[in-house]
């Protein structure tokens, strides 16, 4: 049997966290708690949890400033709570490197869903082959060679082109901000602006439409950034 995956619940209310406990827990993944974000950090640089749901109002450091610094050496994926549903909060959660977004009072159902969606997203991609590809459901990208392929049809991308897909392919399923995805693939970010990013991915869209996409792999999120069904 394979082993569950592992869960670290950072939440400092403890009515919540017995209850993301025990929701998580019924569904046989193994959690850990902690009630503070530099415990929680402490954690997180012995590689071991595969998930983090991250409260945002913590007692030490708040879950932004947690997961600002947990990206600083890790890319597990981290799920935010928060008793606020503001847009600018769900904006810099997102854009720091979070990837989803819960508001208190919350579903534990509705949470165990995503965690496990979350999960889905974040298991090991297919193994490189002799020529340097690895795969991503439909696509397939060779990282030294800077190449893609959608349904094993060569994209012919420009610079920018293979820089979004390639950094929307590193984390599929997670909405990066246009912020981020010209942090990745821009010399100097700063002399472009967030337009630069949707006429690229527009051409993106036409390019995978004539490779023989029938939907839109890459999806719009409203005021926030772009994601990938890889």
């Amino acid at each position: 049997m394979p082993e569950p995956a592992r869960i670290l619940v950072v939440e400092d209310e403890q009515a919540i966290a017995d209850t993301l406990l025990y929701a998580l827990g019924s569904e046989g993944y193994a959690v850990r708690h902690c009630l503070l974000g530099r415990d929680a950090l402490a954690v997180l640089r012995d590689p071991g949890a595969e998930l983090v749901v991250l409260d945002v109002g913590l007692p030490d450091l708040n879950g932004f400033e947690v997961c600002r610094q947990l990206r600083g050496f890790s890319q597990v994926p981290v799920i935010f709570l928060t008793a606020r549903n503001d847009e600018v909060d769900r904006v810099l959660g997102l854009e720091l490197g979070a990837d989803d977004y819960m508001a208190k009072p919350f579903s534990p159902r509705e949470l165990v869903a995503r965690v496990r969606a979350r999960l889905r997203r974040s298991a090991p991609v297919g193994a490189r082959d002799a020529d340097g590809w690895r795969a991503h459901g439909a696509f397939a990208i060779d990282h030294e060679g800077r190449r893609i392929r959608y349904r094993d049809t060569l994209l012919d991308l420009t610079r920018y082109e293979y820089a979004l897909l390639a950094a929307l392919l590193q984390r599929p399923g997670a909405i990066l901000s246009r912020a981020q995805l010209m942090d990745r693939g821009w010399d100097d970010a700063a002399d472009s602006g967030d337009r630069t990013v949707d006429t690229h991915v527009k051409t993106l869209r036409a390019k995978l439409r004539a490779a023989g996409a029938t939907t839109d792999p890459i999806r719009t999120h409203r005021g926030i950034g772009y994601a990938l069904d890889a």
